[in-house]
């Protein structure tokens, strides 16, 4: 969790200042190739069903091993995780931490 500062302790108040919303993603399945993870961010930028996979602006891109990678994306639409992830056999996305400028 973010702390905003007011004089010289945490005000606690959730937050970050990376934009509206920053997700960090996880990608993974055993052996992830190089062309899986360029259609899983393409379809992450592209955007799917309204309102259930909106467009995303991926921030960037950590490969954690040979079976994960973890993405950073912007925006404030809608992500379903799930299994075979927006087509890509075998691809599981997990959303691993959401910074919401102005969480609820």
């Amino acid at each position: 969790m973010a702390y905003g500062i007011t004089d010289t302790r945490p005000d606690g108040v959730a937050g970050q200042g990376l934009g509206a919303r920053t997700r960090i993603l996880s990608l993974s399945k055993s052996s992830i190739s190089d062309a899986e993870i360029q259609s899983v961010l393409d379809a992450l930028a592209a955007g799917g069903t309204s309102g259930t996979d909106d467009a995303v602006t991926v921030a960037g891109l950590a490969k954690t091993g040979a079976n994960a990678v973890h993405v950073a994306v912007q925006g404030s639409g809608v992500l379903t995780a799930g299994a075979d992830y927006r087509g890509v056999t075998g691809v599981t996305m997990a959303v691993v931490a959401d910074f919401d400028q102005n969480p609820a």
